[in-house]
């Protein structure tokens, strides 16, 4: 084990996050790019868009499960999670080479069908990501303490994760998505592969201190139901942003009359728009949330970000006519997203049993996909036949909504502040 990992110095707690990061880059490019390269290069309607989009959370509901599961029982190439990390980065690296050659590709391979190729490489690109995903994240719980420390992990995790996302939006906005496309390719797989070779895997996990008490097992199921739905409604909300903004902008924008100039120009909005939340995302988690979340409580803390998200996209869809009043709402909603990408993976991990971290972050994982697949297979026919694309944020505000009212109802860990037995106090 190298110092930097014994004495849990900053250093080691960035290069923790580089795996998660090289991920949410990826994830970044997909939410950017997807949407703008099936409408404006390869002509899908919006409804086609979203049946590719379905294909992730397809992906998501099996490959984070089984590769949560396989990934906390195995061990080689001196890790747990480390292989996962390495095959997953690489392939999802692939894929993000074969977005910009759809068309190449199809015609290579002999189909002539666009959706079927684009669905294809979608599905084998978020299958790539959730592959790696669970064990970015499960990594971090596995080589930091309960506590302030793991909290610590995540915040930065999403501090150093949504910087590079902020900076993949920017790339977008300047250069175009496709230098952007390119240039993932690169940062995905040095970010998946390089960084993971430093970090020494404990060999044996831990139980939870609930099962060490003996109080019955070390995972407390009433309190991950409530947090999965809780995070489930945020991420319907989150996910009919990210999938269907394209049609909200072409409605209410001034676009040029050409076809050719309104889609770089709302390629351009939507990669602004995204660096605005992405900002406000990586700077808050660790300079603001984690001291926030020490003194309130993480739940609280996380409830009230999420109610003030809500509040952005229903002013969305009262303000965010112009591309400027898009901007300054996206700032407001980057509150709730700084704290959707980081508090609730510190919350969920003192809930379970540590030796099954992958299987319980998979299981997690389907609070997010299951959302994805819902917004993808039904609200796309919602949006499609909506004369008014304000019932994008509409449904977003509702959902947020929820959520923060369902969050009210988790109770925070053992390690959160308040009064609590002197036996459990100390920290």
């Amino acid at each position: 084990m190298r110092d930097i990992q014994r004495k849990l110095t900053n250093g080691f707690y960035a290069l923790i996050s580089l795996p998660s990061t090289a991920m949410g880059f990826a994830l970044s490019i997909q939410i950017s790019a997807l949407s703008w390269i099936l409408t404006t290069q390869y002509h899908l309607d919006i409804h086609q868009v979203g049946i590719v989009w379905a294909a992730g959370p397809l992906a998501g509901i099996f490959g984070q499960v089984i590769i949560g599961l396989v990934s906390d029982r195995v061990w080689f190439w001196g890790g747990r999670r480390r292989p996962f990390i390495i095959i997953g980065g690489t392939l999802a690296a692939l894929m993000l080479f074969a977005l910009p050659n759809i068309r190449a590709i199809g015609g290579a391979l002999g189909v002539g069908s666009l959706l079927l190729v684009a669905t294809a490489i979608a599905l084998t690109l978020d299958l790539a990501i959730n592959v790696s995903f669970n064990p970015t994240r499960s990594v971090i719980a596995d080589v930091t303490p309960e506590g302030d420390a793991r909290t610590k992990g995540y915040t930065w995790m999403q501090t150093i994760s949504g910087f590079f996302g902020v900076l993949a939006y920017v790339i977008g906005a300047v250069a175009g998505n496709i230098v952007l496309i390119y240039a993932g390719v690169a940062l995905v797989l040095l970010f998946s592969v390089i960084p993971i070779l430093f970090v020494t895997e404990p060999r044996e996990l831990g139980a939870a201190p609930e099962e060490k008490r003996g109080d019955g097992g070390g995972t407390q199921w009433g309190q991950l139901w409530r947090l999965y739905a809780a995070h489930a409604f945020s991420w319907i909300g989150v996910q009919t942003m990210f999938v269907y903004i394209i049609a909200f902008i072409q409605q209410k924008m001034l676009l040029p009359a050409s076809p050719d100039e309104g889609a770089r120009i709302s390629g351009v909005v939507i990669s602004i728009s995204f660096a605005v939340l992405n900002t406000v995302g990586f700077l808050l988690p660790a300079p603001v949330l984690e001291p926030l979340a020490k003194r309130f409580g993480r739940v609280r803390v996380h409830a009230a970000a999420v109610a003030i998200m809500a509040a952005g996209y229903f002013g969305v869809v009262f303000g965010g006519t112009s591309p400027l009043a898009l901007y300054v709402l996206m700032g407001v909603l980057g509150i709730g997203w700084a704290s959707i990408v980081s508090l609730p993976f510190a919350i969920m991990t003192e809930k379970v049993d540590k030796s099954r971290t992958g299987f319980f972050m998979g299981i997690f994982n389907l609070s997010v996909v299951l959302p994805q697949l819902f917004v993808s297979l039904v609200l796309g026919k919602v949006v499609l036949d909506a004369p008014d694309k304000s019932v994008i944020f509409i449904i977003s505000g509702c959902a947020l909504a929820l959520s923060a009212l369902c969050w009210i109802f988790v109770h925070e860990g053992r390690s959160a502040p308040g009064p609590r037995p002197a036996a459990e106090g100390g920290k």
